[in-house]
């Protein structure tokens, strides 16, 4: 587990799972080679074997007056069928590591999602009983207001129906409409202030 102090604020990692090659994929000329005079990406980022390592990841802000869960990564039980069936219905251990790392889903004052990629917002939800629940109850998960529009314009736009924009959609009922639903949203611009110690710069892009 990683930790950082930035004045007040303190930042704590919360490891979902490794991405087992996948940046490997992304980035093929990212080689061992090619990244053995990068020293500073060693450990965390890379090793000696096989290059480049990446993770799925969430992090915990804690500020004098607000707990800030940022991105949530994955989640368990969900369907990437359609476009990344590695990542279908996972059984990790996320919750239980932020349990040990002292966070409770319901101790979240703020879910921020940086963007809507379903790998960032499948813990929004878990399944319990046989149907999606907010994980973080007492939170108000901040959604673009621009993203969030864009991308509920596709997934409404019937002529799209190829299998990842089907995909889109099941992520979307799964990790977006039960917190909607729950009226735990709270739609944003790119400059929101979060606390007084956190406020949202853009960075458009991935």
């Amino acid at each position: 587990m990683r930790i950082w102090k930035v004045g007040d604020v303190t930042i704590t990692c919360i490891v979902e799972r490794d991405l087992m090659g996948l940046l490997n994929m992304v980035l093929p000329d990212a080689t061992a080679e090619a990244i053995a005079p990068l020293r500073w990406l060693f450990p965390h980022f890379a090793d000696e074997r096989d290059g480049l390592r990446g993770y799925t990841q969430a992090f915990v802000v804690q500020t004098p007056s607000c707990r800030i869960m940022v991105d949530t990564c994955i989640g368990n039980d969900k369907d990437f069928d359609a476009f990344r069936p590695s990542w279908s219905r996972l059984q990790t251990s996320f919750l239980e590591r932020m349990l040990e790392a002292g966070f409770s889903p319901e101790s979240m004052d703020v879910v921020l999602c940086t963007h809507l990629h379903p790998d960032h917002i499948g813990w929004n939800t878990r399944r319990v009983g046989g149907r999606w629940v907010p994980t973080f109850p007492n939170a108000h998960y901040l959604l673009g207001r621009v993203e969030y529009a864009a991308e509920k314009a596709r997934n409404d736009n019937p002529a799209l129906d190829d299998p990842r924009s089907r995909g889109l959609r099941i992520v979307a009922a799964e990790s977006l409409a039960p917190v909607l639903d729950a009226g735990l949203v709270e739609f944003v611009e790119t400059d929101h202030v979060v606390c007084d110690e956190v406020r949202l710069i853009p960075t458009p892009g991935h």
